[in-house]
C-alpha cells in the first residue's frame, strides 16, 4: 500500500512538473543564459537575450558610476539607452553575417596567436598556459567552443572593417585649403580714433528730442517677459516681538560662547628651533652683532618662514617661553628660551590686543539670535496651518488678513534679484509656476514660509519712457558720440583712399604677418576679421563704441613654413582621414544591416526588459 502511494506521489509531482512548464511557456519565460532565445535575427546570426542584458546591465553600471545614482529599467527606456545597445547588438550580428556571406575566418594557427596574445591566458614566463585559459573561461561561465567562436567572429569583423578602412585618404587639396585658411597671414597698418578724443558740444536735449528718440529705437528699451506674480509671506522677524527670551538663557548662550566674547592678548610669533642651547646661543649673538639676519639663519638651516610660523598664539601656547616672548616689542627676537622641540628663538611679527565683550554688550546680540531661532520654530508650527487654510480655498489676500502674512506683488524674470526674488526657494517656485497651479506653502533659507499665484505673464515690451527715461538719455548720448566717431572716420577714409596713404602726423600703427587669430588690444574686435576680407592695399573704415579705425591692408602673406604649421597639417590631415574612414564605414555598416533585415523579437525584448535587474 506504502509502495503504491508512493509511486502516485511521484506520478503527481510530475504532473505539477509539466503543467507548471507549460505554464511558464504560456508566459513567455524566457532563460538569460540561453543562446538559443533572441531579441533579434540579423540574416542568419542572432542577437541572444543574454548578450542583450549583458550590455544593457554594462551601460547601466557606467551612468549609474556617472551619476551615482539607481538606474532602473524605465528610467534606462527613457534615456533611450535600450535601443543604443539594441543598435550596437544589431550592427555586430550584421557584420558576422556579412562575413560569412565573405568566407572569412582565421585559422587554428591564427587563433592560438590570438589566444597567446591575451595575459589572462599566460603562464609566468609568457607562454599560453592551458590550464589558465579554462580556469578564466570557468569564471566568466563560457566554454571554450563558444569564447574561441566569439574571438573568430571579431577577428573576421576586424578583417572586414580593416578592408574598408585601409587606404581611406581625403583629398590634399582639403588640408591644403584649411591650411591655408588657418595659417594666413595679413600685414596692415591703421590709424585710431579714440572717443575719448573726440571733442563734442556740452548739449542738453529736450523731452521732446529723447521722446523722440526713444520711439525711433523702442528696440533699445524692451522689458523681458515677465510673470505677475502676487505672494504672501511670513518671516521670523515678523514674529520676534512675540517672542519672550528668557535672561538664564542669555548668560548660559553666553558662557557658552566665552571662547568668542572673551579673546586673550595674542602675538604673532615664528619659532626657529636649535638642536642645544650653544647652537642657539651663537645665532642669537650673531644677530645682536650685526654678523646675519634672522632671515639668513632661517635660510641656513634649510627652512623657509612659512616653515617656522607659529600664527598667533595666547602666552599660555608658548609654555615657559610666553613671559619673554609677550614682553618684547614688535621686531624683537626673544631668546633662546625653551620650547617643546627644544632651545629656540622667538620673533614677534605684531601685537594683537585682548578683545573681551561683557555681557551687556552681547545681550543684545544673544537676545536676537535666541529670538530668531523660535521665531523660526514658530513659523514652521504655522505653515501646516497655513496649508490647510489655502487647500480650503482661501486666498492669499484673505491669509494676508487673517493669519498677518505680508502680502505684495513682484513682476518676475529670471533676472531679478532683489527682494524675495534673491532666495533660490521662491526663484524655483516662480520658474515653474503656471496659471494652473493653487498656491502651496513653501520654504526660503531663512526659515520664512510663503505662497505665491500667477496673476498673468507680461509679453516682451517697451518700458515705459518715463521710467527708461535715464536709459533713454544714456542712449541718445551713444549714439551722439558715434556720430561723431563715424563722422571723423568717414572723413580720415577719403583722405587717405585720395591721397594713397594716411595723411602725414597721423599717429600710424603697424602689425606683421598676423593670424586670424591674433588680438590687438583697445580696437575694435572686427578689426583683425574685417582685413582679412580686404583687397590688397584697400582701405576701411571699422567702428565700435570706443574707437573708429581706419586700417589699410599692406600685404598678403602666406602661411608660414614652420615646424608648427607642418604639425597642424599633418593632424589636419589625420582627423579629415579619420572622419573619412568613419562615415564610409558607418554607410557600409547601415548597408550590410539594410541586407542582412534585422527582425526584432518584440515579445522576447519585453521579457527582457520586465525581468530586467
Amino acid at each position: 500500500m506504502a509502495a503504491g502511494m508512493q509511486k502516485l506521489s511521484k506520478t503527481f509531482v510530475w504532473i505539477l512538473m509539466g503543467m507548471l512548464i507549460v505554464g511558464l511557456a504560456g508566459f513567455g519565460a524566457v532563460n538569460f543564459t540561453s543562446s538559443g532565445s533572441s531579441v533579434a535575427q540579423v540574416g542568419d546570426e542572432e542577437v541572444s537575450i543574454g548578450d542583450y542584458v549583458r550590455e544593457l546591465q554594462r551601460e547601466q553600471r557606467a551612468l549609474q558610476a556617472q551619476t551615482g545614482q539607481t538606474m532602473p529599467m524605465s528610467q534606462l527606456t527613457a534615456f533611450g539607452l535600450d535601443r543604443v545597445v539594441l543598435g550596437r547588438l544589431i550592427s555586430i550580428a550584421a557584420l558576422d553575417h556579412e562575413s560569412k556571406d565573405l568566407g572569412l575566418s582565421i585559422g587554428d594557427e591564427n587563433l592560438i596567436q590570438e589566444l597567446s596574445a591575451i595575459d589572462a591566458f599566460q603562464s609566468v614566463n609568457g607562454g599560453f598556459d592551458r590550464e589558465a585559459y579554462r580556469f578564466a573561461l570557468s569564471n566568466a561561465g563560457m566554454s571554450e567552443k563558444q569564447f574561441e567562436e566569439d574571438l573568430r567572429r571579431e577577428a573576421a569583423r576586424t578583417i572586414v572593417q580593416n578592408a574598408v578602412l585601409a587606404g581611406t585618404k581625403m583629398p590634399q587639396t582639403l588640408t591644403d585649403t584649411l591650411t591655408g585658411f588657418i595659417g594666413a597671414r595679413r600685414s596692415f597698418s591703421y590709424v585710431q580714433i579714440a572717443a575719448g578724443d573726440i571733442a563734442l558740444t556740452a548739449e542738453v536735449p529736450s523731452d521732446s528730442d529723447l521722446q523722440a528718440f526713444y520711439e525711433d529705437n523702442q528696440d533699445q528699451f524692451l522689458l523681458p517677459e515677465a510673470k505677475v506674480i502676487t505672494y504672501a509671506a511670513l518671516r521670523p522677524s515678523m514674529l520676534l516681538d512675540e517672542v519672550e527670551v528668557d535672561e538664564t538663557q542669555l548668560r548660559q548662550l553666553f558662557d557658552d560662547r566665552s571662547s568668542q566674547y572673551q579673546v586673550p592678548e595674542r602675538r604673532l610669533v615664528e619659532r626657529l628651533v636649535f638642536a642645544n642651547e650653544d647652537a642657539a646661543a651663537s645665532a642669537k649673538a650673531q644677530l645682536e652683532t650685526g654678523g646675519a639676519t634672522f632671515e639668513s639663519l632661517v635660510d641656513d638651516r634649510g627652512l623657509t618662514l612659512q616653515d617656522i610660523d607659529l600664527g598667533d598664539v595666547t602666552m599660555g601656547d608658548l609654555g615657559a617661553a610666553g613671559t619673554a616672548v609677550f614682553t618684547a616689542q614688535v621686531g624683537d627676537v626673544a631668546g633662546p628660551l625653551p620650547s617643546d622641540l627644544g632651545p629656540a628663538l622667538f620673533r614677534v611679527n605684531g601685537r594683537l590686543e585682548a578683545q573681551i565683550t561683557t555681557f551687556e554688550q552681547a545681550k543684545s546680540e544673544l537676545r536676537d539670535e535666541l529670538a530668531s531661532d523660535r521665531a523660526r520654530r514658530m513659523v514652521e508650527a504655522q505653515a501646516e496651518d497655513i496649508d490647510d487654510l489655502l487647500a480650503g480655498g482661501a486666498t492669499l489676500e484673505e491669509l494676508a488678513t487673517e493669519s498677518g502674512l505680508e502680502l505684495a506683488q513682484i513682476n518676475w524674470t529670471s533676472e531679478a534679484s532683489g527682494g524675495i526674488a534673491a532666495y533660490e526657494g521662491f526663484r524655483a517656485a516662480a520658474a515653474s509656476v503656471s496659471a494652473d497651479d493653487f498656491p502651496a506653502v513653501d520654504f526660503l533659507d531663512d526659515g520664512s514660509l510663503f505662497a505665491l499665484r500667477l496673476d498673468e505673464t507680461l509679453p516682451e515690451r517697451p518700458e515705459p519712457f518715463t521710467d527708461a527715461k535715464e536709459k533713454v538719455l544714456a542712449a541718445w548720448q551713444a549714439e551722439r558720440l558715434a556720430t561723431a566717431l563715424r563722422t571723423q572716420g568717414e572723413e580720415l577714409l577719403a583722405q587717405a583712399e585720395a591721397a594713397g596713404g594716411f595723411p602725414e602726423g597721423a599717429e600710424v600703427k603697424t602689425e606683421t604677418g598676423l593670424t586670424r587669430t591674433a588680438y590687438i588690444d583697445t580696437v575694435p574686435a572686427e578689426l583683425v576679421t574685417q582685413v582679412f576680407e580686404m583687397e590688397d592695399g584697400a582701405f576701411r573704415l571699422v567702428q565700435d563704441a570706443d574707437s573708429a579705425v581706419v586700417v589699410r591692408l599692406d600685404a598678403i602673406l602666406a602661411p608660414e613654413d614652420s615646424d608648427d604649421m607642418k604639425l597642424l597639417t599633418q593632424a589636419l590631415q589625420a582627423q579629415m582621414d579619420q572622419t573619412l574612414a568613419q562615415a564610409l564605414f558607418q554607410a557600409y555598416i547601415q548597408d550590410v544591416q539594410a541586407r542582412a533585415e534585422p527582425r526584432i523579437d518584440q515579445q522576447a525584448l519585453n521579457a527582457a526588459h520586465a525581468n530586467f535587474q
